[in-house]
């Protein structure tokens, strides 16, 4: 369980002040329900060595003052919580609307842009719909010739409104709604959500379920990464390689469905354990005859100078802006932020250290260091799974799971792209009454434009995709 302080506003710029200075790091911050019908605003933070986070909670009767000046990845939280919950957050940089409102009678001027003007300047509104299957997004350019001076996305025009869907809802549908969120997130959405009623009922998961969560928890990373991978070979014209990423992961998925009877490995987590039993038998021999193909699919890829020459260099990522603006899982370690959830805030069974996790990091910030931490990543996915089933033990796989009435807690993973949390709050009927979700989307979309900034229209796509990002789990 996070340890709780309650702040009080005039308080806030000094205590965010002190976190920086001890080397902490600032997660994010919402608005909650309290049983009075105020709201309090949660902000919920880390510190190095500390395996737990700690949560501020700060009343929002009026004005609070913003840190997105001392803490810039919390500007477009502090915007989203004006838009849905109409706190006003004083000093705030950008004082404009971040996400639509989800009532009809209030407008928003979601597309307001920079004032970049010159004889030669011209701007490209690009999208929503831009090619093939891809998500639908609007993009802003502003440009000379091909080089690209500033970049605006316009990411929230098909908000789902997924977290007001959770109020009211009992802790068993809550769980079908979170791994709905984000298709290619199922598991970790679901493992979030589960750990975090389980906080809130303070039950401890059976040693068969934390294992077999681990397994779908690699399984799952396992065949983003391929997808990801060749993805981005699609963007630097490399057709076979696309063609072969898509068939690697479709084989992991197709395994997935073997163990879990779902290709995106639904239906399996619950709150308390596991819904069933994992179909192993034979797992550890499929990943084994799929170990040699990956290989010589990555070492094709690296032999390709063309491939390496556009990934190079392209959408650097320095340290400190990752930092400063928020960046996590594979695009921070690859700037240098040595961050993941598994081991520094270790949940399921990844507290073992005989699953062999390793964590891959990078210094270059690059497109092509971006693709060279989830390539290490699949090879010690497909290490930790097999070791995740040699230890997983017998026993029940399933413990009850009742949160209490008025119950708060938060529970995380490791997603394939990066920290995600779940705070849930549950009411006194017992039902939900607020679920906040961190996506690792939302924190990277946020820095993407950064990248963007200076560079040239012919790498835009290949820098988009060695992202890994997805509008479903941003704009949730």
């Amino acid at each position: 369980m996070p340890s709780r302080r309650g702040m009080d506003p005039s308080s806030i710029e000094a205590a965010a002040g002190a976190l920086r200075a001890a080397g902490g790091r600032m997660i994010m911050v919402y608005a909650a329900p309290e049983a009075d019908g105020r709201q309090t605003l949660r902000y919920v933070s880390s510190r190095p060595g500390i395996a737990g986070f700690e949560v501020w909670s700060v009343p929002a009767g009026g004005t609070v003052p913003s840190i997105a000046t001392i803490w810039p990845l919390l500007g477009w939280y502090e915007r989203e919580t004006a838009d849905h919950r109409g706190i006003a957050f004083s000093g705030q940089p950008e004082p404009f609307s971040l996400i639509a409102p989800l009532r009809a009678d209030e407008e928003a001027d979601l597309r307001r842009l920079p004032g970049l003007s010159g004889d030669a300047v011209q701007v490209l509104p690009f999208g929503p719909v831009r090619a093939g299957v891809v998500e639908s997004a609007e993009f802003s350019f502003f440009y000379v010739g091909e080089a690209i001076l500033h970049y605006v996305p316009h990411l929230f025009l098909k908000h789902r409104g997924m977290e007001d869907r959770f109020v009211d809802q009992t802790p068993e549908t809550g769980l079908v709604l979170a791994e709905r969120v984000s298709g290619v997130g199922s598991v970790a959405h679901a493992l979030a959500y589960a750990q975090a009623m389980e906080a809130a009922a303070q039950v401890a998961v059976p040693g068969r379920a934390r294992y077999q969560r681990v397994i779908v928890a690699e399984l799952e990373r396992l065949y983003n990464h391929l997808h990801y991978l060749g993805h981005l070979a699609d963007t630097t014209t490399l057709k076979v390689a696309h063609a072969e990423g898509a068939l690697l992961a479709e084989r992991v998925k197709q395994i997935g469905a073997r163990v879990t009877g779902s290709r995106f490995l639904r239906g399996v987590i619950a709150p308390g354990g596991l819904r069933r039993e994992l179909r192993v038998e034979g797992l550890a021999g499929a990943l084994d005859a799929l170990r040699a193909p990956i290989r010589r699919y990555i070492a094709r890829l690296d032999a390709s100078e063309s491939h390496f020459d556009r990934l190079a260099t392209t959408g650097v990522l320095p340290r400190e802006v990752a930092f400063d603006q928020g960046a996590t899982g594979p695009v921070a370690r690859a700037s240098g932020l040595d961050r993941d959830l598994r081991r520094d805030h270790a949940y399921a069974a990844y507290d073992d250290p005989d699953l062999a996790l390793a964590v891959a990091t990078g210094t270059d910030g690059d497109a092509h260091a971006r693709a060279r931490v989830r390539i290490a990543e699949i090879e010690n996915a497909l290490l930790m799974i097999v070791r995740a089933i040699a230890l997983t033990p017998g026993g029940a796989i399933r413990v009850a799971c009742a949160p209490a009435a008025g119950a708060e807690a938060m529970g995380w993973a490791e997603s394939p792209r990066g920290t995600l949390i779940y705070a849930v709050h549950v009411g006194p009927d017992g039902r939900l009454a607020r679920v906040k979700i961190k996506s690792p989307s939302f924190s990277n979309w946020r820095v993407f434009p950064y990248t963007v900034h200076g560079t040239n229209m012919m790498d835009y796509a290949i820098n988009e995709a060695s992202f890994g990002l997805t509008i479903a789990g941003c704009a949730r």
